[in-house]
């Protein structure tokens, strides 16, 4: 056999055992993956030997609450938007994040442009990215927890059904879910079990994820707890409820997509066909980059697309 089909077979040898050796480490992956599915946050901390009541205090306080389940925060609103995202932040962590963004970006900008004007404009916007990432993250666990919530009224169900009081069905929702709602169900659990009652410890959970789904199920709490009435008959009807909710806000989401896709083209377009541009013809707007009505006419583009923005964010945005 000769050198070059010695090296042909050696390649392939080499390209089957990598091929193998990738495939072994993604199928252990998923099924590690499978294996935690339902594991949250609440179940990971009581598996490592936490007590339960140290355990919420250290839940309370990576959400930046107090020992008596109570938001403290330096500004309400943002301490609002870190506990609803999930975050172990805590109570002031945030704002650490936020100097260190702004200080890291007014010093990129002064490097970039050397103007100290120019460092302090994008001082502000560094110290306000964070909350923009926050609220991001917010969203998505609003969603996600607003998806599982009908399952976890299903576990509430049976386990009423099967003659499990109230809080047992709320510990069992924590221990068979995973994150976002596993541990706010959790959290519930334990509140009820130090001392707490029901309806307050459901509110506070739907406090924390901050989805009206969830101010119904507390409400459902409260009405069952003043007037009495089968709990498990009046969750089945909430549960059909909100998957009734989601279901004409995933009708919305289909109408409005030709919007949003009409938004997001109009956006796209204007940059890309800039960038298009300064690569085949960069001195298209070279001669003309320095004069002061360019700047003008700049602000007023990005200024003109904000408007437009905010008026089709209320053409495709309905609330349900």
């Amino acid at each position: 056999m000769s050198s070059a089909s010695q090296s042909i077979v050696l390649y392939f040898l080499i390209f089957c055992s990598a091929f193998l050796a990738l495939q072994a480490l993604l199928g252990a992956g998923l099924e590690y993956r499978k294996r935690h599915a339902h594991a949250n946050k609440h179940d990971k901390k009581q598996k490592a030997g936490e007590t339960p009541e140290s355990l919420l205090a250290l839940m309370r306080h990576d959400r930046g609450l107090n020992r008596d389940g109570r938001l403290q925060s330096i500004n309400y609103q943002i301490g609002k938007i870190v506990l609803q995202s999930g975050l172990p932040l805590g109570s002031y962590g945030i704002y650490g994040v936020m100097a260190l963004s702004g200080l890291a970006v007014s010093i990129i900008a002064y490097l970039l442009q050397n103007s100290v004007l120019y460092a302090s404009l994008f001082c502000v916007v560094g110290v306000l990215l964070p909350i923009l990432v926050v609220v991001i993250l917010r969203n998505r666990r609003r969603s996600k927890a607003t998806r599982q919530l009908p399952d976890a009224l299903d576990v509430i169900i049976r386990s009423l059904k099967a003659g499990h009081p109230v809080p047992v069905a709320l510990a069992l929702v924590g221990k068979e879910m995973a994150d976002p709602i596993g541990s706010e169900f959790a959290m519930a659990s334990d509140e009820v079990s130090f001392g707490g009652t029901v309806s307050t410890a459901v509110q506070r959970m739907a406090d924390r994820v901050g989805q009206d789904d969830f101010d119904l199920f507390a409400a459902m709490i409260r009405l069952q707890e003043k007037t009495g009435g089968n709990l498990a008959e009046l969750l089945e009807s909430n549960a059909d409820t909100i998957r009734s909710r989601q279901r004409m806000r995933l009708k919305v989401k289909a109408a409005s997509s030709e919007g949003r896709a009409s938004a997001l083209i109009l956006n796209a377009a204007p940059i890309c066909l800039f960038f298009v541009i300064q690569l085949v013809a960069p001195d298209f707007y070279g001669d003309v980059s320095d004069r002061p009505i360019m700047t003008k006419a700049f602000w007023g583009i990005i200024g003109w697309m904000v408007i437009g923005n905010v008026i089709m964010n209320r053409m495709i945005n309905f609330k349900i």
